[in-house]
């Protein structure tokens, strides 16, 4: 089987044939004019995922599967229906819903768009790191209250305005918590980190101390979760680590909503002044009856810190350039390996 993928991917250096696998709903999100232009340009042949019998004939020829928010699962056995299959080209982040492992380990490469998606998740992060910092919330509802009779500089609040000397936490030095990282540097903030993988050399050379969770939820003014959604990370942040949050620190998850204990933070957040931003939740949606609406120190968007409108764009390009870089035998720069799977989110 590996052999036969090898082949199909030498032979792939002068005829690729594209197959689009999209719900409907997907498409126009991911692909405008310009891009299936692009894809036509790259791509002997551009067709969508067969439906039905009398269309599996496509089958045959296609050499990549483009995939993206929706689209369904490929397991080893839909991947054998498509035998000169080399590469799943991935106009999303993280590929676990869209592939299995076997179908890595059948030898049919796989690549993403997570590194272009991680920039509008770490901007949206540093802004609300920037906003809480100054205090902006508060200043509204103190606004709202005094209205014409507002003295902003003699507020106890203006004290407590300013982001330098500021404590970051990062749980996860994944690819957003990286850019996370480096969008904070020059701000003048202490950097904490939290993630088991990151040596203290590695750490050094990142610019932030390496310390354990616990020890990151004592210390940090804000907390920042960026790590993936595995066993041992389910419901990791629970009650516990709220009990050690500072009063007036922020959390904010634009990760995955099942990171996060629900219950343990909404009996938190009744009685302690803590803050949340939440762009993920568990579950996703909230049902309308959920406390966390009503909370006026939760922040709830609905999962837009990732790329939406131009920014999915810059995600399309980077992986038609990947399919380029795969048609001319050239290596791929954004490549998901059976190394990282266990990593992934």
């Amino acid at each position: 089987m590996i052999l036969a993928r090898e082949q199909a991917a030498q032979s792939t250096s002068n005829t690729l044939n594209a197959l689009i696998q999209l719900p409907e709903r997907s498409v126009d999100v991911h692909l405008n004019h310009d891009s299936i232009a692009l894809l036509n340009r790259v791509c002997q042949s551009v067709d969508t995922y067969p439906a039905s019998t009398a269309e599996r004939a496509r089958l045959e020829t296609a050499t990549v599967l483009i995939t993206g928010w929706g689209s369904e699962l490929l397991d080893l056995k839909s991947a054998q229906e498509i035998p000169n299959l080399a590469l799943i080209a991935h106009l999303g982040g993280s590929v676990k819903s869209v592939v299995t492992r076997e179908v890595i380990a059948s030898g049919i490469r796989v690549t993403q768009a997570a590194s272009v998606n991680a920039r509008p998740v770490a901007e949206f992060t540093l802004a609300s790191i920037l906003l809480h910092c100054k205090q902006v919330r508060r200043w509204e509802a103190l606004y709202r209250d005094q209205r014409s009779s507002i003295n902003t500089r003699t507020a106890s609040l203006n004290a407590q305005v300013g982001i330098r000397s500021k404590i970051i936490g990062i749980v996860g030095a994944s690819r957003i918590g990286r850019r996370v990282i480096e969008l904070l540097a020059p701000h003048g903030v202490r950097i904490l980190l939290h993630d088991p993988f990151v040596s203290a050399a590695e750490s050094t050379q990142m610019g932030v101390e390496l310390v354990t969770l616990n020890e990151l939820m004592v210390k940090s003014d804000v907390v920042s979760l960026h790590q993936p959604l595995l066993p041992n990370t389910v419901n990791s942040i629970g009650s516990e680590q709220f009990n050690l949050m500072r009063d007036n620190a922020l959390l904010i998850n634009t990760a995955r909503g099942r990171l996060v204990d629900h219950d343990a933070l909404i009996k938190t957040l009744a009685y302690r002044p803590i803050h949340a931003i939440l762009d993920v939740t568990d579950p996703e949606p909230l049902p309308d009856d959920s406390p966390l609406w009503d909370m006026p120190n939760v922040q709830l968007t609905p999962h837009i810190a990732g790329s939406m409108g131009e920014e999915v764009s810059e995600m399309t390009a980077l992986v038609i350039e990947e399919i380029e870089r795969f048609g001319r035998g050239e290596p791929l720069q954004h490549e998901v390996t059976l190394d990282d799977w266990d990593m992934l989110a």
